[in-house]
């Protein structure tokens, strides 16, 4: 069993059930990377400042470097009697090193060390995130630009209400992943911040040069208060609610997905790779994946308010409550991951129904609107305007007809103002084709919103 660094204090061995509750090591050994490199940089530090010796120094870091290849080989494994991964490294370099791995944690505290793991660990999870979040921006934007002319019903209250194009509905997914993007960039940046030489809360006695660190370790600048240092935990909040959005996204396209390739829709089918059976109905073609995503963001939104509920009450500087930061930081760094390498090939598989989306949009009198503004044009005022056409949906609805199939002599009983024109002007094809407002789904606003959006994407790729 691993001794208790900080046993001096202590006349008993601690019960072997505190043990395992106080242990991290199970999901902070994810870190060893991590705090190998914070290590290293201390040690570099240290020597650089005549704490210890250079000799001492490069000593300690020339271990640090075998314990990394070693756990890397798989020719070390975690001691999972450690108390958590800071512990077992010094250690295990005190263990080769003797009485110089025990001068590694000369002006250093856990608490400094864990807040330093836990900034270089998801800073390098945020850069994979990104990259995920901009491979499905790029997968929709393909997809987009083979269905600017697909017309779709857009709803509001799951009613058909307007017609639009498929390609318009999946840009709108892109703008929602872009702003995920940027939050990701922002949390990163404020994330940026070295807490290394904060100590325990009150920094040290020692000369040590925090600037030093902080730059070897590729931080824009040391946090300016030592207490701030080792209690904030905001990185981890913002983090988390930044998955949040990208999940609550996901989830809002799952739905969509999922009643897609219902039978009631049929606007899309899902490949065979990523869908499943049943075990007792063989005609079934279930959307598991988009299911799981769904439910997954219930659990991600759940990491976010415990994050949130853990810190509320807690006073400065370091609390053991902290420790439940990783469970859930982590667990939300791992979802998003998951869902995002699995909804990318999905959605870029899938078939798409053209002729099931259309003969959707033809039903609905989504082009209602469309034929009050017909009158608007001829000078009604809206208000009047609506009425009337309400009027006509509620005929055509009794009658059972559409806006196309109705009469023109009903059209010119309730007013003159209409003409044989009016055909042209509700249809799908005229009403899309003429919705060209800015971010409007008229086809050429859409390449135009494609085209921008290629542009960003490859803006924040260089």
């Amino acid at each position: 069993m691993a001794d208790k660094m900080w046993a001096g204090r202590f006349s008993k061995e601690v019960d072997e059930t505190v043990n395992a509750f106080n242990s991290s090591i199970a999901f902070d050994g994810r870190m060893y990377r991590h705090d190998i490199q914070g290590s290293i940089a201390h040690a570099k530090m240290l020597g650089k400042c005549g704490i210890i010796t250079e000799n001492d120094s490069m000593q300690i870091i020339d271990g640090l470097k075998e314990i990394l290849a070693d756990l890397e080989s798989g020719e070390l494994e975690f001691d999972m009697t450690a108390e958590d991964i800071h512990m077992f490294i010094e250690a295990e370099l005190t263990k080769r090193l003797g009485s110089v791995g025990k001068r590694l944690h000369t002006s250093r505290s856990r608490n400094d060390q864990v807040a330093l793991d836990v900034r270089l660990y998801l800073r390098d999870e945020i850069e994979e995130i990104k990259a995920l979040v901009l491979k499905l921006c790029k997968v929709l934007c393909e997809m987009a630009k083979k269905h600017t002319e697909t017309v779709m019903p857009g709803y509001t209250h799951l009613q058909r209400a307007q017609p639009v194009t498929f390609a318009h509905h999946l840009m709108a997914y892109v703008q929602m992943l872009l702003r995920d993007y940027t939050r990701l960039e922002d949390t990163a940046k404020r994330m940026n911040e070295c807490p290394l030489g904060s100590c325990a809360l009150a920094g040290t006695t020692y000369k040590i040069d925090r600037h030093m660190t902080s730059k070897d370790l590729g931080f824009d600048r040391p946090m300016e208060n030592s207490l701030d240092g080792v209690s904030d935990r905001d990185s981890c909040v913002e983090l988390a609610c930044a998955i949040s959005l990208i999940m609550t996204h996901l989830s809002r396209f799952s739905e969509e997905v999922i009643m897609w390739c219902s039978w009631e829709f049929k606007f899309i089918e899902l490949d065979d790779a990523y869908a499943t059976g049943s075990s007792i109905m063989p005609q079934k073609k279930n959307p598991d994946v988009t299911e799981l995503i769904r439910g997954k963001t219930g659990r991600v939104n759940g990491n976010l308010m415990t994050l949130l509920s853990m810190l509320k009450g807690l006073p400065l500087a370091y609390n053991k409550d902290m420790q439940e930061d990783k469970e859930a930081i982590f667990d939300s760094v791992d979802n998003v991951k998951l869902c995002l390498k699995t909804f990318i090939p999905m959605t870029e598989t899938m078939k798409v129904n053209a002729d099931r989306m259309r003969a959707a949009a033809a039903g609905g009198f989504i082009n209602a609107t469309d034929c009050a503004d017909y009158l608007v044009k001829h000078g009604m005022p809206f208000r009047d305007a609506y009425k009337i056409t309400g009027t006509l949906v509620a005929e055509c609805i009794d009658r059972n007809l559409t806006l196309e199939t109705l009469p023109i002599e009903d059209y010119k009983k309730l007013s003159d103002l209409f003409g044989d024109d009016i055909y042209d002007a509700i249809s799908l094809e005229t009403c899309v084709r003429e919705r060209k407002s800015f971010g409007g789904p008229a086809p050429d606003c859409v390449k135009q919103q494609i085209e921008t959006a290629e542009s960003r994407i490859k803006e924040l790729e260089k």
